[in-house]
């Protein structure tokens, strides 16, 4: 078996990938390494904001500079399950019937607008992002890794979309948003287009898809110390007893945070985690796996609200202790 890599390579790496699509994705440097740090994490990223903002060009980027298969799924309100998963169709020159396998089967699934498309096609990838399977008529098939989706969502409020059901919000590892640019970064976005001479932008391969599953592997090796353990419970656990809160996170929310902080750490080149690491991800692991209260839509109350106000009533620990995982008597 290969050797997985060490923290500072994965830093290395991880850095020279960020730049890559940093040259064409503008000014949003924080967002892309969260969405890099959901990757290595083995997880799946939402990316949630107004149109035109960059979330497809991000995610067609990210498969680009990591060399991994990428297709791209366009939810509309007629998408069937089918659609996603592939059927089977029967062939006239075999005289049986054969699997047409759907878009689902690659390394980077963009699915754009997933809000636009009912329930019932939305649950269509629940299986894959969970189970890395996909069953079409009783036959299951295996998703080769490594296997993300990155989907793409309006606001709710915009007309035509269907609200994420709380289970397939669950399966995302993490939210992120992109927001407006500022004018100097816009105006930067203007100015490659212009120097570029054409529409499309493409990248070289910067790793490819057996590094990044080796940069993967080598997460597992990043020591989370029991008091930052408990941290991220503590963490989860009080966005369940918030006033504001109808349902909190689910312990799912609470792995979410441990692998993501694990991932921040590596990028950084460290083989521990520290308790920033654990905050610059909690926003974005908890916040969309929260209900508020209906009442509290009213106030325009926000569930990244209860998380920064979570953040700031729990007490990060301050221990340099080793994690009892790892001791050895």
């Amino acid at each position: 078996m290969t050797q997985a890599l060490p923290p500072y390579e994965v830093g290395r790496l991880a850095g020279a990938v960020l730049d890559s699509v940093g040259s064409i994705v503008v000014g949003k440097r924080d967002s892309l390494e969260l969405v890099l740090a959901g990757i290595l994490a083995g997880g799946h990223v939402l990316l949630e904001d107004m149109p035109g903002l960059g979330k497809t060009l991000t995610a067609r980027c990210f498969a680009q500079a990591l060399g991994l298969d990428f297709r791209r799924l366009q939810f509309t309100p007629d998408l069937l399950p089918a659609d996603v998963t592939g059927s089977f169709l029967y062939d006239q020159r075999k005289g049986d019937f054969a699997f047409r396998a759907g878009p689902v089967f690659t390394n980077m699934l963009l699915a754009d607008e997933i809000n636009r498309t009912p329930p019932k096609t939305q649950a269509a990838l629940l299986e894959a992002m969970q189970e890395k399977q996909v069953s079409v008529e009783g036959v299951t098939y295996r998703l080769d890794p490594p296997f993300h989706v990155i989907a793409t969502a309006n606001p709710i409020e915009y007309e035509g979309t269907y609200p994420l059901p709380e289970a397939q919000l669950d399966r995302f590892m993490l939210r992120v948003s992109f927001g407006y640019p500022t004018a100097e970064e816009e105006w930067s976005v203007l100015q490659r287009r212009m120097s570029r001479r054409q529409e499309e932008a493409t990248l070289s391969p910067v790793v490819d898809a057996r590094t990044l599953q080796l940069m993967q592997t080598a997460l597992e090796s990043v020591a989370v110390e029991d008091s930052i353990g408990r941290y991220i419970v503590a963490l989860a656990s009080a966005t369940r007893e918030h006033g504001a809160v109808l349902v909190g996170s689910s312990p799912r929310g609470s792995l979410a945070l441990l692998l993501l902080a694990r991932a921040r750490a590596a990028m950084a080149g460290r083989d521990y985690v520290v308790p920033e690491d654990v905050k610059d991800v909690a926003i974005p692991a908890l916040a969309h796996r929260i209900t508020l209260r209906p009442e509290m839509w009213l106030r325009q109350v926000n569930p990244s609200f209860v998380v920064q106000e979570v953040l700031t009533a729990v007490p990060a620990p301050a221990s340099g202790a080793l994690p009892t995982y790892a001791r050895h008597d």
